[in-house]
């Protein structure tokens, strides 16, 4: 017998057992899945969906399961948009938004939503037009973050059904047209300059205020000046008038006689005097000074 002969009795004894082995391998072969890390694999039984399958090694029942959709389920990001938008005073601006997702349900992805970047897409820009057109442009220029948020959270409500999350909303960018540009130029410079009106009178008004300060200080402290003068001078009375008390009338003729008497010898005693008129009771002031003075030692 030669080979072939070898190999056809072979075969015909033990068709049924080769027959059995292939099976066997193809059922392996179809029945266990394999899935990635970043992927989910949505399994159909007879065109309904039967599980999901999760990372890892997998069974499914080969010949009535079968793998429909293999899904993603990294994050991803939409390309850049530009939609343009009315605020509420009337201004056209042109907004550029990204949004970042990833599909945390394929199941209801797949079977609810055809295209789903479009679908994001459409709703991203909706949302985006009816938020600033509740705002003014100052408003949308200075509350971006505010902004952001709130269109975050409307495109997380309305993506929910999907089984989609939206992990980041960005505005990149609000653009103006060339006259909305203009006059809000010529307004902040109409700002500027009134700011600067408004610092120069604040200057003004503080350089008075403290020249006002000055006059009221000087003049507190004259009043304090006049006042210890007169106190120094009511001391000085009281003196006196303990001294008149105590010594009696002539110790005040004596002192009255004496500042005459220096009186005198400082208005001889100038340059500028070249004659000296005395009055009629100079000399008696001299006498009595002296005579004061004599019956005092």
């Amino acid at each position: 017998m030669n080979i072939e002969q070898i190999l056809l009795n072979f075969l015909g004894e033990n068709l049924f057992l080769l027959v059995l082995a292939a099976f066997i391998i193809v059922c392996i072969v179809l029945g266990v899945r394999i899935v990635p890390q970043s992927e989910q694999f949505v399994v159909e039984r007879f065109g309904r969906l039967k599980s999901v399958l999760g990372p890892g090694i997998n069974f499914i029942v080969p010949f009535l399961d079968r793998v429909a959709h293999k899904i993603s389920i990294l994050e991803r990001q939409l390309p850049n948009a530009s939609q343009d938008a009315i605020t509420v005073d009337n201004v056209l601006v042109q907004v550029e938004t990204s949004v970042f997702y990833r599909i945390t349900e394929p199941e209801r992805t797949v079977y609810r939503i055809r295209d789903v970047d479009a679908a994001i897409a459409t709703t991203v820009a909706g949302i985006v037009r009816a938020e600033i057109g509740k705002m003014e442009l100052d408003e949308v220029q200075s509350n971006r973050s505010q902004l952001i948020t709130q269109i975050k959270a409307l495109v997380e409500d309305a993506v929910d059904d999907w089984g989609i999350e939206v992990t980041r909303a960005e505005i990149l960018d609000v653009n103006l047209d060339q006259a909305t540009r203009d006059a809000m130029m010529q307004q902040l410079n109409a700002e500027r300059a009134r700011r600067a009106e408004v610092t120069k009178a604040e200057g003004n008004k503080r350089s008075v205020e403290l020249a006002a300060d000055a006059e009221l200080y000087a003049a507190e402290q004259t009043a304090k000046a006049r006042r210890i003068e007169a106190e120094a001078e009511a001391y000085a009375t009281q003196v006196v008038a303990a001294a008149i008390a105590e010594n009696g009338l002539e110790a005040a003729q004596y002192q009255v006689a004496l500042k005459q008497v220096e009186s005198l010898n400082a208005l001889g005693g100038s340059q500028g005097s070249n004659t000296i008129v005395l009055p009629a009771n100079a000399i008696e002031a001299f006498g009595n000074a002296f005579n004061m003075l004599k019956g005092r030692g």
